[in-house]
């Protein structure tokens, strides 16, 4: 087994996740299997207690785990599917030693973290590297490990005393480190300062690590007289630094990596010339170019409550995108926080309300993710009844969904006090329940999570057709609540039609509105299996849908242009495939994974893998 590591000096969010994903894909190119690790020195067992605001969305995986975002970065980039354990915290490996301790497995020793813990750290990472991740049954060729935090966090310690350890025992040939820097530009002087990249690599040589390739982040391609600085303060050879600097998308980065030839001197430190073969990345070079060739736009109005942070939605934005440039569409996205739609808004605050309601109404398509809590929910529910009752194409992921339902619930239904018990657990009519198996006195872990099977009970329905005619589907799912099955008659007699169910055809699944053009809720998370050349099939029904959406608005005529049977049209499952049709300030998100342009109201959202 060979070892990348990837680690980040000077600032955090200069983006190791994309590059540690970007060299996964350029390795992947040269006919070598690849799988990832993501190590955060976070305490938390996981990532699943934790607010979005902290630390941005959580991804679910297949088994159930849920992780930093990431590992969503390293599963759409490299089209794998990774394991709970794939992803290492400080709380994992402490965890795993205090029970080992308590049943007495290091016979009477003192435990510390030199070598206790440092040796778990080394053992997870063996075993976890071997495990297979692309459907085949031997071990991948290379694991790229990506640290989490900047060189010098004392939470990060630990893994860096293990991973010293294990350069040593895997031994030159084997092992390859890449750390990312940030190579900053004063406006004062306009100079491009190799200081801070020297202090980081000499205080990570300082902590027994060497690098072998430096990637530097600067928001222009670096002067040669800086590379050459830099090859001589950091002892790495000029022809091993690489420069990362501000692309159009992300798509860009492993093209980087390759016309900047990354591979040749990573094969070198893992002596692997001689087996793999010249990097293939027609597809991915093809996919790019496409991308920022498209200039119709198709926006889409997001309804949350986390929209301060685009990160909290960084797998929807990401899934909305694939779906757009299926469709050889740029994609804009409204940022609408729920609560401003809400009328209390209308007396707090005029402006935010005025301009919450003039982005839902201009959009082309409504989406309402998941979330957790009652802020903002009135919101949803006002937005899910303008989409329904103005025949804009509405997608309802998870509360989304339960949001669809409590709304034609109270509007159809005639229950204007129909809610959700976990906005009022008392509540005289429930549209939406605790799940029976859920856990009320423990947070992490206790949903209904990971891969769960979908029955189509309808075969002529639009998401039917949309994943191709196929009996079941496997999705992601994570919620505590669902759609009260006591009231599926009554929802059903007024026009809704719950088209999809779990295995026992009690748990509501997917949900639609036969008499809409496009209005579907799932009660899983589509999102987190949708990839660049593969988008998810509801969010591919959403951008088409939209689509025509802009063409009903563009059109004379005051009526609504209806979707078309061919739209929706899949085949084995996948996506349809669409028929195509034909700056401004920058910010970067949180991580850095994200180039987001500020549009007109919207965001454009560019090349977001």
């Amino acid at each position: 087994m060979k070892y990348v590591l990837v680690t980040g000096g000077v600032v955090s969010g200069l983006g190791k996740g994309v590059t540690a994903s970007s060299i996964g894909v350029l390795l992947k190119a040269c006919g070598l299997r690849v799988t990832s690790i993501k190590i955060d020195p976070y305490l938390n067992t996981d990532a699943g207690t934790m607010s979005p605001f902290e630390h941005g969305e959580v991804f679910v995986l297949d088994d159930g785990g849920e992780v930093d975002l990431d590992l969503g970065n390293y599963e759409r980039f490299l089209d794998i599917k990774l394991t709970r354990d794939n992803n290492i915290t400080t709380g994992k490996i402490y965890q795993s030693v205090i029970e080992k301790e308590r049943k007495g497995d290091y016979l009477g020793k003192t435990v510390q973290v030199v070598p206790h813990i440092t040796d778990a750290i080394q053992e997870w990472i063996e075993c976890v590297a071997k495990i297979p991740v692309d459907g085949k049954e031997e071990p991948a060729d290379v694991c790229v490990i990506e640290l989490g935090g900047t060189i010098g966090d004392i939470e990060s310690m630990p893994f860096i005393e293990a991973l010293g350890q294990f350069s040593y025992r895997v031994g030159p040939g084997n092992f390859c480190l890449i750390h990312v820097s940030l190579v900053p530009v004063l406006n004062v002087v306009g100079e491009q300062k190799t200081k801070p990249t020297q202090h980081s690599v000499r205080q990570l040589r300082g902590l027994g690590l060497t690098p072998n390739l430096l990637a530097c982040r600067s928001t222009k391609i670096l002067d040669d007289n800086v590379k050459a600085k830099l090859a001589q303060f950091c002892h790495v050879p000029m022809s091993n630094i690489v420069n990362l600097h501000d692309v159009p998308n992300i798509w860009h980065i492993p093209l980087l990596l390759k016309d900047q030839k990354a591979h040749e001197a990573i094969l070198k430190a893992l002596n692997l010339l001689g087996v793999a073969k010249e990097p293939n990345l027609k597809e991915w070079t093809t996919r790019t170019k496409a991308y920022d060739k498209c200039h119709e736009t198709v926006r889409i109005a997001m309804v949350g409550k986390y929209t301060g942070l685009s990160d909290a939605y960084l797998s929807v934005l990401k899934a909305l995108l694939h779906a757009a440039v299926a469709r050889n569409r740029k994609l804009l996205v409204d940022w609408v926080p729920a609560g401003d739609l809400e009328d209390v808004t209308s007396k707090e605050d005029p402006e935010a309300y005025k301009a919450a309601w003039t982005l839902l109404k201009g959009a082309h398509g409504v989406l309402v993710p998941g979330g957790f809590g009652d802020r903002g929910v009135q919101g949803k529910i006002l937005a899910a009844k303008y989409a329904r009752e103005n025949n804009v194409p509405y997608l309802g992921i998870c509360l989304g969904m339960q949001i669809a339902v409590i709304e034609y619930a109270r509007s159809v239904l005639g229950l204007h006090d129909a809610t959700s018990t976990e906005f009022d657990p008392e509540a005289k009519n429930p549209a939406v329940i605790f799940m029976p198996e859920g856990s009320k006195t423990h947070m992490g872990g206790t949903m209904r999570l990971g891969s769960r099977r979908t029955f189509f009970e309808v075969a002529d329905c639009k998401s039917a057709k949309l994943y191709g005619h196929v009996k079941y589907i496997d999705e992601r799912h994570r919620h505590r609540y669902e759609v009260n099955p006591d009231m599926i008659s009554q929802l059903e007699n007024a026009g809704l039609s719950f088209v999809g169910k779990d295995e026992s055809g009690k748990r509501m699944e997917i949900v639609e509105l036969p008499s809409h053009p496009y209005f579907i809720g799932v009660q899983f998370h589509p999102e987190f299996k949708s990839r660049p050349g593969k988008p998810s099939p509801v969010f591919s029904g959403l951008i088409a849908a939209a689509c025509e959406q802009k063409k009903a608005i563009l059109l004379p005529s005051n009526g609504h242009a209806k979707l078309t049977s061919g739209i929706y049209s899949g085949v084995n499952g996948h996506s349809p495939i669409l028929k195509p049709h034909q700056n401004s300030n920058s910010f970067i998100a949180s991580n850095g994974t994200l180039n987001l342009y500020a549009k007109g109201n919207g965001v454009c959202v560019d090349g977001s893998c």
